[in-house]
């Protein structure tokens, strides 16, 4: 006769389909782990590509100084009423937009010396050579931008150090810098 005492006596079998069931447990969890873990990774590195392109992008639409800055006396050769330089692009930038609407410069130019601070002036552009006939400023044009220091509330005079900021709407600032002579001309070289 067939008893169950019997069945039941050699229970090796069960252990070893225990011990498979935990190990498959194990696989899983830790699947679902790596996938998380692999999620994550690509997740920091689309935002670590965003910020790379973000900052070719503030680079990419910078200016250059091309030649002399200049300045220009007012009529009594007492302070400086303008100042004038040309502006091409950085190797490789992106266009710039210089359009004067109504006033309003998309390019805001700031003017800083030990005594003052002044963040928007007003300035006029000029193209030297080669221009498409748009205020954009493009590979191989130059523009030259003459700043109006008619704001200032001190005027700007003899051996004063200043800086200009040239702020495009996206790109890095540009900062023109220079120092008046100790006598004043008509038309002079500040840097």
């Amino acid at each position: 006769m067939f008893t169950f005492k019997r069945l039941h006596k050699d229970e090796r079998g069960q252990t070893a389909l225990e011990t498979a069931i935990i190990l498959i447990a194990f696989v899983v969890v830790a699947s679902v782990f790596a996938f998380t873990i692999l999620s994550a990774g690509s997740a920091s590195t689309e935002k670590g590509e965003q910020a790379i392109y973000a900052g070719l992008e503030g680079v990419q639409s910078s200016m250059a100084v091309k030649g002399a800055v200049m300045a220009k006396s007012n009529a009594g050769k007492t302070a400086v009423a303008n100042v004038i330089f040309n502006l091409q692009l950085a190797s490789g930038g992106d266009p710039v937009d210089l359009t004067d609407t109504s006033g309003s410069n998309v390019v805001v130019i700031a003017y800083r010396d030990k005594a003052q601070f002044v963040n928007e002036l007003d300035w006029t552009i000029g193209w030297v050579g080669n221009n498409d006939g748009d205020n954009m400023l493009e590979q191989g044009e130059m523009a030259e931008i003459t700043v109006d220091l008619a704001g200032l509330t001190t005027p700007l005079a003899t051996t004063t150090e200043f800086t200009l900021e040239v702020k495009p709407p996206k790109g890095a600032i540009l900062q023109v810098s220079g120092t008046t002579p100790a006598a004043l001309e008509a038309y002079f070289e500040v840097r």
